[in-house]
């Protein structure tokens, strides 16, 4: 965590006005519930709801990578960011999709872990799209033997969504919810 205390403080449901409620109306929804990062956004409703369609995209079926392996490249964009809270969050939802706790720790070593060679080009689309904002032909070309030109787009659809997720976590202080435990590689240097 960068922050040890928020900069912007979650609202709590009493001081929610009407355009912040029904901002978080879709939330409250969902089956996550309405986590800190959706309390601390509701301060900019209609960002907050821009920021919902997006996300809903990308974490949904309408993203051509399977759920592992969008996980795989949220989980590393995620600890690449040092973001803490998309850490955790996204650990949880990783084993719900599929990876085990061995690949996750293997997450924050990166391409050369003992992967695949498919979640090796995953790991590494992240880490030069994190590094540079460019995927380099090689690469890419890997990523073309294992994936379509959807699934590459969604690639970097991914990446790019959870860095702007976790400028958001980092900057704004967005701390963990109740019962979260940090990685402990993710504490505050």
């Amino acid at each position: 965590m960068r922050l040890t205390k928020p900069r912007i403080a979650p609202l709590s449901d009493a001081e929610l006005s009407p355009e912040q409620a029904e901002a978080l109306a879709p939330v409250r929804a969902g089956t996550l519930g309405v986590l800190n990062i959706f309390r601390t956004l509701a301060h900019a409703p209609k960002a907050l709801a821009r920021f919902n369609d997006w996300g809903a995209y990308v974490l949904s079926r309408r993203n051509d990578l399977p759920a592992r392996e969008r996980e795989i490249v949220i989980l590393r964009t995620g600890f690449l960011c040092r973001s803490g809270y998309e850490f955790v969050q996204h650990t949880r939802i990783g084993l719900d999709c599929g990876l085990t706790e061995d690949e996750i720790a293997r997450i924050k070593q990166g391409a050369d872990a003992g992967w695949s060679a498919a979640d090796a080009a995953l790991l590494r689309a992240a880490d030069e799209l994190h590094a540079d904002q460019f995927i380099t032909d090689a690469t890419w070309a890997e990523l073309g033997r294992h994936f379509t030109d959807k699934q590459r787009m969604d690639v970097v659809f991914t990446a790019a969504q959870y860095t702007q997720v976790s400028m958001i976590l980092n900057t704004f202080g967005v701390q963990l919810d109740e019962g979260q435990t940090l990685d402990p590689d993710l504490k505050a240097f």
